[in-house]
């Protein structure tokens, strides 16, 4: 596991910006194409607007990008709530992302068959192979919960590597989430976290060996893999 800390914010965006253009020059010389798994909620989102920017717009070879998500709302496709609306709006809009090259939950019917309809989608996408993504961005919330596994839920035990659906208790909402067994399939984990509030989330996960998985979900990321980066600035990490 690697862990980068930055006092700066910007410093820590753009090491990890810098981090995803050597991803995806290394996918796209030995692979071709570049599936990018990105991350909800307000903290990326500065991420992606510096990855749209002229500083690093020109760094990566978009027409040879996939973007997938980690997690989505099941919500409607407008919805204000949608990881995907916000990705749309500060990196997909800015670089002229063709829709073809975004991978969206479709939330019709029930969260069990948008599930089922985002593995499939994913599956074709690999044409069937084992399902790797090249890069996956991850966050933490205040009570350790990455991507949609949440403590306490019913993916939390999930073995498969595949999507599920999730009702989230506290939150009186269905989520759909990439498993825990998928996203450590991946060749490159990042996770981005900032902020005082995030500081004993980030104890819990990486220091308090004590602490369940059920209860602390992102422990359920490969900790030990040299794949797996935590950027942290220094208030998250300030009890580490």
């Amino acid at each position: 596991m690697g862990l980068d800390i930055y006092k700066d914010l910007n410093d820590l965006l753009n090491a990890l910006a810098r981090a995803i253009c050597d991803a995806s020059e290394e996918a796209i010389n030995a692979r071709g194409q570049f599936n990018f798994v990105l991350s909800g909620g307000n903290s990326p989102r500065k991420l992606y607007k510096l990855l749209a920017s002229k500083k690093y717009r020109n760094k990566i070879d978009w027409d040879k990008t996939y973007f997938f998500f980690g997690d989505e709302r099941f919500v409607p496709r407008a919805d204000s709530q949608r990881n995907s609306l916000m990705a749309k709006e500060a990196l997909f809009d800015p670089l002229g992302i063709s829709e073809s090259h975004v991978f969206n939950v479709i939330t019709n019917g029930t969260p069990e068959e948008a599930a089922q309809r985002y593995a499939d989608s994913i599956m074709a996408h690999f044409q069937d192979k084992s399902i790797e993504f090249d890069f996956i961005l991850l966050g933490l919330g205040d009570n350790a919960h990455t991507a949609s596994l949440f403590p306490n839920t019913t993916v939390v035990k999930e073995t498969e590597a595949t999507i599920k659906s999730v009702f989230v208790k506290e939150l009186d909402m269905y989520r759909i989430t990439m498993t825990a067994p998928l996203i450590n399939q991946a060749r490159n984990i990042a996770f981005l976290v900032f902020g005082k509030d995030k500081s004993e989330a980030v104890y819990q996960v990486l220091e308090d060996t004590t602490s369940s998985v059920k209860q602390y979900p992102a422990r359920l990321i490969n900790s030990n893999d040299k794949k797996v980066v935590w950027y942290l600035d220094t208030f998250a990490a300030s009890r580490l």
